[in-house]
Formats: structure tokens, C-alpha cells, sequence
């Protein structure tokens, strides 16, 4: 299918990173996931960076790839076939950057994005809050103005490479506003007086991608920092959204797909009854109904990349593709669990992986529900 949707130049692009993920990340899938959920993988995102893959979208003239979001797509889909944790920890990288990159001034570029791009920093995006998940406009962290300064206080939580970043764009409101009103978007360094990292979540799957808090107490944040104009806060928020759900629809595709991929295999070696347990009816429809959900999963991420290609909104079809492909991981990975009976409950065979690592994908940048608002109000307006 990729050869009806993917030009020339994506689909060398598409190989490039295969060869490279399989090669390097891959033989290191089960350590990375034995490390345990506080693990990061310093090493092999500081090789993500050589190869240009923590600056896919980003020109070349701040050291990045300059290629188009649908390459980002296929490239996060191959990192994330390699191991699962991968692709989450480039996107909350290429995510914190992106704000910078539409909004922030040349200085900024030039001070944040340019070593971002090249892996030099991480970054992250720090949104959620305690009590602020899917509703983002509930955001509680506030700034006050003080001459050239504005003074963040305020927790953030479940955030992304939070530690591991040293460049994070952080969201916050005026004091005593409400609402989508008084939202504003500032870049925070790694060590500023005030800012420190709180307690790193330990999640069911993916381990090597970390979240957790981040805390601010009377941390001044130089005027400078401020990201586009005050009050903009909200709507980067929301630019941001939407090309962060088209990559974690790259994700939950990948989990899927490996999912298919072991259940196809243990099929055609487990015997039962005499027989392969691929010739049974019942596998064979599960197998079908697999490859199927994840081809219609794919043809919805590929429409969103190439609307945001076109520079053309993509919200109700980033939303469509990120319902969709994370439900569909959740029951590939079922399905191969099933399929292979008690060994898929074991950690000698990786479909057990899969299963922590799909479920993940349903509540991450907004669960199934929000998505269902979101498309609902499109189709509404």
C-alpha cells in the first residue's frame, strides 16, 4: 500500500530509517524494556540526533532534515517498529520544538531550536496538569508580570521526557484569568532557579519513555521567553495537538503491526490437532481483521500528514486517526495475545510488550472520548 501513497523520496526515506532502527535499536527492544519504567535511553537518542531524525520537519538551515510531516509519519512508524518507546520519545522531542519553530523569534530559534534539532538538547512540551488532562483549558499554572521577568508557579504532570529535556515550552496563564483567556507559551531551560523535575511516573509499558512532573516555584522566566504574543498560549496549545496526534497515530500503527506480524508467525509454527494452527478458520479471521484495521488506520494517517502538508487544518482528521489506530493496537495486540494462548503471557515471547505498550496509546495526548468530542464538534460547526 505504501507505494500508492508514499512518493520515491518518501519511500527511500521510509528504508533509510528502517535499516538503521532494525539495526541499532531493535536487537536492544527486550534490555530496553527490562531496564524498567524510570529508564531512559540517552545513547540511542543521541544517535537519533547523528542521523537527523530529532529535526525530520525542521530546515535544514537550523540543522534539520527539512523533510515534510509525512516523512516525520513513516519515520516514527519504522523507530517505533523497533522498539515501542522509540518513536513516543522523538515525538515528545520534535513536539516541544514545534512551538518554538512557529512561533518563536529568530533569537529563539537560533538560542532553543537550532540545538534541539541537531539532538544536541531534548525538549519536551509541558501542557497537563494534576487537574488539567483532557481538559486543557482547566490549566491552573500562572504567571505573574514583574518588569522584564514573568514568575511561573504552578505543577505540570505526565509530561514527556520530563529530566531528560533541557529545553521545555511550558504552558501557563495569567493570574486570575480563566479559561482559554490569559493562556501564555514560554520556554523554560533545564535549571532555571525555581524549576525543578518532581516525581517520574512509573507506567505499565514502554519503558525507556519517562514522564512525570515538573514544578515551578517562584521561577523567574526572562521576557524574552515569552513564545509568540501574550495570550497566544492556547492556541500554540492546540497547533501543537494536532501534529502530536498524527504522530502517535504512527505509534499505535507500529504496535499493531508487530502485533500482526509475531501472530502471523506463531500461526504458521504452532501445531494442534495434527495441523498448523494457521489453517483454522478462526485464526485466519482474526489474522484478516487485524490486517485490515491497520491498513484503513493507515490510509487515515496518511490523509492527516498530507493536510498538514498542504498547510491545510487537520484537526477532525488528526483526531479520526489517533481514535482509530490506538483502539486498533489495543485489540492487534489482543488478538495476538489470543492467538498465542498461555506463551502470550509470557515475557519469551514480546506480544505481552505490545499489550502494555497499546493500551498506553488510548489515553495519551487525549483518550478515545476526546477524540470522539473533538470530530463530533468539527462535524458540528
Amino acid at each position: 500500500m505504501d507505494e500508492l501513497f508514499l512518493t520515491p523520496e518518501h519511500l527511500r526515506f521510509k528504508e533509510e530509517v528502517r535499516a538503521f532502527a532494525q539495526k541499532e535499536i531493535a536487537p536492544r527492544a527486550v534490555e530496553l524494556d527490562r531496564a524498567g519504567p524510570k529508564s531512559f535511553p540517552y545513547e540511542l537518542m543521541r544517535r537519533l540526533g547523528e542521523k537527523g531524525l530529532l529535526g525530520i520537519t525542521y530546515p535544514k538551515e537550523y540543522g534539520g532534515l527539512g523533510r515534510d510531516f509525512t516523512s516525520y509519519v513513516v519515520a516514527m512508524e519504522e523507530v517505533t517498529l523497533a522498539y515501542e518507546a522509540l518513536g513516543p520519545n522523538c515525538q515528545g522531542h520534535l513536539v516541544g520544538l514545534l512551538p518554538i519553530y512557529l512561533r518563536g523569534t529568530k533569537e529563539q530559534k537560533e538560542k532553543y531550536l537550532r540545538p534541539g534539532v541537531k539532538g544536541e538538547k531534548l525538549s519536551a512540551f509541558a501542557l497537563v496538569e494534576p487537574q488539567a488532562g483532557s481538559d486543557a483549558a482547566s490549566i491552573q499554572s500562572h504567571i505573574v508580570k514583574a518588569e522584564s521577568t514573568y514568575i511561573l508557579n504552578g505543577k505540570k504532570a505526565f509530561i514527556s521526557n520530563a529530566g531528560a529535556a533541557e529545553i521545555y515550552v511550558v504552558i501557563a496563564r495569567t493570574k486570575g484569568t480563566q479559561r482559554h483567556q490569559g493562556v501564555h507559551a514560554f520556554i523554560v531551560e533545564k535549571g532555571t532557579p525555581g524549576f525543578t523535575i518532581g516525581n517520574i511516573d512509573e507506567y505499565l509499558g514502554m519503558y525507556g519513555h519517562i514522564t512525570g512532573e515538573l514544578l515551578f516555584e517562584d521561577c523567574r522566566i526572562p521576557s524574552d521567553n515569552l513564545l509568540g504574543d501574550e495570550g497566544d498560549g492556547f492556541k500554540i496549545a492546540m497547533e501543537t495537538l494536532d501534529r502530536g496526534r498524527v504522530g502517535e497515530c504512527a505509534q499505535a500503527l507500529s504496535i499493531a503491526q508487530n502485533s500482526l506480524q509475531e501472530a502471523i508467525r506463531f500461526a504458521r509454527e504452532r501445531e494442534q490437532f495434527g495441523k498448523k494452527i494457521a489453517e483454522f478458520q478462526a485464526i485466519q479471521f482474526m489474522l484478516a481483521d487485524m490486517a485490515m484495521n491497520i491498513d484503513a488506520g493507515r490510509l487515515l494517517v496518511y490523509r492527516a500528514a498530507r493536510l498538514i502538508d498542504q498547510g491545510k487544518k487537520a484537526t477532525k482528521e488528526a483526531s479520526m486517526g489517533k481514535l482509530f489506530t490506538s483502539e486498533v493496537a489495543m485489540k492487534c495486540a489482543i488478538d495476538a495475545v489470543e492467538i498465542l494462548g498461555a506463551r502470550g503471557l509470557t515475557k519469551e515471547y514480546p506480544v505481552e510488550r505490545y499489550l502494555r505498550a497499546a493500551k498506553i496509546c488510548s489515553i495519551v495526548v487525549g483518550t478515545s472520548e476526546i477524540q470522539r468530542i473533538v470530530i463530533s464538534r468539527e462535524l458540528l460547526k
